[in-house]
């Protein structure tokens, strides 16, 4: 059996930068996000039937590639002309519709899961490349974010172009982290990202790059001050990119809440918006009564304590 497992994807500031329509006309891209401690997980196996049986939200049991339902796995298999075997998804967090890029991920994974079932070398970027291009095929509006944030860990800044590789810059920020938890908050709406970047106007996504350097400055600063007013400024701008973003009075209630919230430092929704997760950051010191507001008063939304994952795409042969 082959175990593979791939983190999601949290952006601070720049999303929208990395879309095809943003690099060609500016051309280049960036942003600074990390993967969080939460995954996708994928298993392969062989079975002792000519069928490719898929295990997600559903059981598909299929002998034709063009007839399986599963976007991510049809294309996978029929990319690397996988033969017949069991493909089985996990997640250690209610990922559908998040926000948190799980449909790239999840393809990173099945990438992976083949790579070692096929005996593959393919590297960690190759790995990428690949899941770039399957997913691409599935959702043409993907940006690169999704897929370069998920498979390659940690910190960082990431750097797009239409035409070159990505680049990366790794980031310390235990400055932030030893004195700030860092939270998820589910909003309990599931939406549609592809409705969201439909209306993304990428000419009011432009100052966000201003606004990356800014950020990256302030981290090799490490001034604090700083680093949440900046934060908190992406999201203002973020939020003027599409009507969309909040498009939901419960979206609306729940940003006013959480920012009136004085131990809650820098908020801002994951992903293209419309809906999935609230990121914020906490002041340990007020960790228990940020903690005990949440129970109280959104006793229905999923809070999540997460840190650093540093590794990105992982995988095993059990």
């Amino acid at each position: 059996m082959i175990l593979s497992k791939c983190p999601l994807r949290i952006s601070l500031v720049g999303g929208s930068t990395d879309s095809d329509l943003f690099l060609q006309k500016y051309k280049k891209g960036s942003v600074i996000s990390f993967t969080p401690n939460l995954y996708t997980f994928v298993t392969i196996h062989k079975n002792n039937i000519k069928r490719y049986i898929i295990n997600y939200s559903i059981k598909e049991i299929e002998e034709d590639i063009d007839n399986i339902k599963n976007d991510i796995v049809r294309e996978c298999v029929k990319f690397f002309n996988t033969p017949y075997c069991t493909i089985t998804f996990n997640s250690n967090i209610l990922s559908s519709g998040s926000g948190l890029a799980s449909s790239s991920s999840y393809t990173i994974s099945v990438v992976k899961a083949i790579s070692l079932f096929q005996n593959l070398n393919l590297t960690d970027t190759e790995i990428c490349n690949y899941a770039f291009q399957l997913e691409k095929k599935i959702n043409p509006l993907a940006g690169q974010q999704d897929v370069y944030g998920c498979g390659i860990g940690n910190f960082k800044r990431i750097d797009f172009f239409p035409e070159s590789p990505q680049t990366y810059k790794f980031l310390d920020i235990s400055f932030i982290t030893n004195n700030y938890e860092m939270y998820l908050l589910n909003t309990n709406i599931v939406r549609n990202s592809t409705n969201v970047l439909k209306t993304i106007d990428i000419d009011k996504s432009y100052p966000l790059l201003n606004l990356v350097d800014k950020f990256e400055n302030c981290i090799l600063k490490k001034d604090t001050d700083q680093f949440f007013d900046l934060f908190n400024d992406g999201w203002k701008l973020k939020k003027l990119t599409s009507k969309e973003i909040m498009n939901n009075s419960s979206l609306l209630d729940l940003d006013l809440f959480l920012s009136n919230i004085s131990s809650v430092k820098g908020i801002k929704l994951c992903g293209a918006g419309g809906g999935g997760y609230f990121f914020l950051f906490v002041d340990k010191k007020e960790k228990i009564y940020f903690e005990q507001i949440v129970e109280n008063k959104l006793k229905h939304n999923m809070l999540i304590n997460v840190g650093i994952d540093s590794k990105g795409v992982q995988g095993t042969k059990i």
